[in-house]
């Protein structure tokens, strides 16, 4: 298109774009869907050089024209005849859950790959937030115990962890 078609069609949408939204959705009441057929019209303007070259009057009306055929066409199609709108929406979309449960079972089962001094170090300490002294106390062993099976228990962990793709 060259700069004078651009600016045609510029002074086409100003002079007659108002006029024809305000037309369209006085048949469609329905503001997106007159933006669409507005617009839907000013392309075929654009793809139509000999009418950006008429005058103003025979250029209005073959937009008009147009924008109605469009309108027609739309109650016609399948869409419109399948779909009716509503204020009541269906159902509300919650949050995909899907990742958290996968990180639930990916540490539920690198957790029962620890021994059992392990997982019950683990969970007492970071599922339970029982402190050191806490666990040694309940497993009637020294803290520094404790503190040695968490330590390699985390190191299991993360070994199982990475052993099912978890990276990070």
């Amino acid at each position: 298109m060259s700069d004078d078609q651009a600016e045609l069609l510029r002074a086409l949408h100003d002079a007659h774009g108002p006029a024809l939204f305000r037309y369209v959705l006085r048949l469609t009441r329905d503001h997106g869907l007159a933006q669409d057929v507005v617009q839907e019209a000013l392309l075929r303007a654009w793809r139509r050089p000999a009418i950006l070259e008429q005058s103003d009057e025979a250029a209005r009306a073959w937009l008009f024209t147009v924008a109605r055929n469009l309108v027609i066409d739309d109650r016609r199609s399948a869409r419109h005849t399948h779909e009716f709108p509503t204020d009541r929406l269906p159902e509300s979309v919650g949050e995909d859950m899907t990742g958290p449960v996968l990180d639930a079972w990916l540490i539920a089962d690198a957790l029962a790959s620890l021994s059992v001094e392990h997982r019950t170090a683990v969970v007492s300490a970071y599922y339970l937030g029982q402190t050191v002294a806490e666990i040694a106390r309940r497993e009637d062993v020294p803290e520094g115990t404790v503190k040695s099976r968490l330590h390699y228990a985390l190191r299991a962990m993360r070994l199982a962890l990475q052993e099912r793709g978890v990276t990070q």
